[in-house]
């Protein structure tokens, strides 16, 4: 037998005899009970007319202040196939009665033919980082056959559209999961129904709406709730709440998988040694009989024991160890969590390191003892307001003079009303060996930060952090000095 008629012999598994395609008109019509106008087939969804590409099924939804409809023309002239409409148009279309219904029922029917092993991810900080890294592991583990849910899209709207994007053949799935109240993540985990549950870590993001850290270990504990029969809760060992999360897992029959660097830790860290050069990190860790030892390229002591959480749920996902530690060896800062990009200044290159996405107590301490470790000759740190924590707010930012004094910074840029609290406590702070006071602005938004710093002056060899909620709008900081030309 020739060496072709092997190959066309050749056992194909079921996945392979799935269709290409996302879906077709009648499985969209079938999925969400509307009606089909025409016969297609999409290869994505999207619900944002400018960010649709050939192909993509528009869902029309309709909000308080918005209606999606407005912007067909704008869908199709960027190339999409059909939409999703609850009144008829010179489009091809399913005609439905209630758009967001339709999304909601798509994700379901997306869900229940999936063949691939769930991941659900929250916490309070580094959840982002976190779902990428297991994907990016499983879909080395897969050869690419991972689908996630992009960007921050973690919410009523965003989960169930990720989940309406994943196609019949994928192995795995990863879904980030977020919330501002109680009650959300049990809405959102009761339509992921993951078989793998992590939680990277409780801290006070939030608290304003939940009044209490243990208030917080409970909502995120929510995410247990829609875990399968026999599935695995992932939840850090180190963690105060850590009883509080396992009681949580045991009340849904879940398995508990923990991770973190004491001894009660089922993924344990055993030693690490950073690379002063990079940020990141060599990690020992064990898993039972099972010794582990993999390069993490994230900087920062925190990404120390996200890389842990990402272990502990690959391999509660059945996936591979080898592949997840070179995923981890390879993967770079994501924009707005961790970017860093060099940029032209007098005298050299100034490093910016971009966490302009997000902010809360802990992530505000862990980058600033990142950037105390970073080789600069000068550390600037540019902080915007840690948002949703009302009355703990203005202690809480007072709370970061501290950590940036250990983190020898230089400068410091604080941006927003709520960072009054840490200017006052800054003029308290002991002045240095020379008898000069610790240097800083308080400035009112980006575009006034952006002025401060061109005042100040960057030089070759300085190193400046970005960091704060990303209402305060610093990614416009990066994006200004990111422009710059070499």
């Amino acid at each position: 037998m020739s060496a072709l008629a092997k190959t066309l012999r050749w056992p194909r598994p079921a996945r392979d005899e799935l269709r290409l395609a996302l879906w077709t008109s009648a499985e969209i019509a079938d999925a969400t009970g509307g009606t089909a106008y025409g016969e297609f087939q999409v290869s994505g969804v999207e619900m944002d007319s400018r960010d649709v590409q050939s192909g993509d099924l528009f869902i029309a939804l309709k909000g308080e202040a918005m209606d999606g409809h407005r912007f067909l023309d704008a869908a199709f002239t960027n190339g999409a196939a059909a939409a999703i409409v609850d009144r008829p148009v010179d489009y091809p279309h399913v005609l439905v009665e209630d758009t967001t219904g339709a999304l909601h029922a798509l994700a379901a029917a997306a869900r229940n033919r999936a063949k691939a092993r769930i991941i659900g991810v929250t916490g309070s900080v580094g959840k982002t980082g976190v779902k990428e890294a297991i994907f990016t592991a499983l879909e080395r583990t897969s050869r690419g056959a991972a689908h996630r849910s992009v960007r921050s899209y973690n919410n009523h709207v965003g989960v169930p559209l990720s989940l309406s994007r994943m196609p019949s053949r994928s192995k795995y799935g990863v879904f980030e999961m977020g919330m501002n109240h109680a009650e959300e993540i049990r809405g959102l985990t009761t339509q992921v129904r993951p078989h793998v549950a992590v939680i990277t870590t409780i801290a006070p993001a939030h608290i304003e709406n939940l009044g209490s850290m243990e208030a917080i270990a409970d909502a995120k504990a929510e995410i247990f709730d829609g875990l399968v029969e026999g599935g695995t809760a992932v939840i850090p060992a180190d963690s105060p709440h850590f009883q509080q999360l396992r009681d949580a897992a045991a009340k849904q029959g879940a398995k508990v998988l923990s991770f973190g660097r004491g001894t009660n830790a089922d993924m344990r860290l055993l030693d690490h040694v950073p690379d002063e050069a990079t940020g990141g990190a060599l990690v020992t860790a064990a898993m039972g009989n099972i010794r582990l030892c993999f390069t993490v390229a994230e900087p920062g002591e925190h990404w120390i024991d996200n890389s842990l959480c990402v272990m502990a749920a690959v391999y509660a996902a059945g996936g591979d160890l080898g592949a997840a530690g070179l995923a981890l060896a390879e993967m770079g800062g994501l924009k707005g969590r961790g970017a860093r990009q060099r940029v032209p200044v007098p005298g050299g290159h100034a490093l910016i390191i971009d966490e302009s996405y997000n902010a809360n107590p802990a992530s505000m301490r862990a980058t600033l003892a990142q950037l105390g470790q970073t080789p600069a000759s000068r550390r600037i740190a540019v902080l915007g307001s840690m948002k949703e924590l009302g009355d703990f707010g203005p202690q809480f930012h007072a709370n970061l003079a501290e950590p940036l004094a250990d983190a020898n910074v230089d400068y410091a840029i604080l941006v927003g009303a709520e960072m009054a609290a840490l200017a006052r406590e800054m003029g308290k702070l002991p002045r240095d060996t020379l008898g000069n006071p610790f240097r800083f602005a308080h400035c009112e938004n980006a575009g006034e930060a952006i002025a401060a710093l061109q005042e100040f002056g960057l030089a070759g060899g300085d190193a400046v952090l970005v960091k704060g909620s990303n209402s305060v709008g610093l990614s416009r900081v990066v994006d200004h000095f990111a422009a710059r030309k070499g």
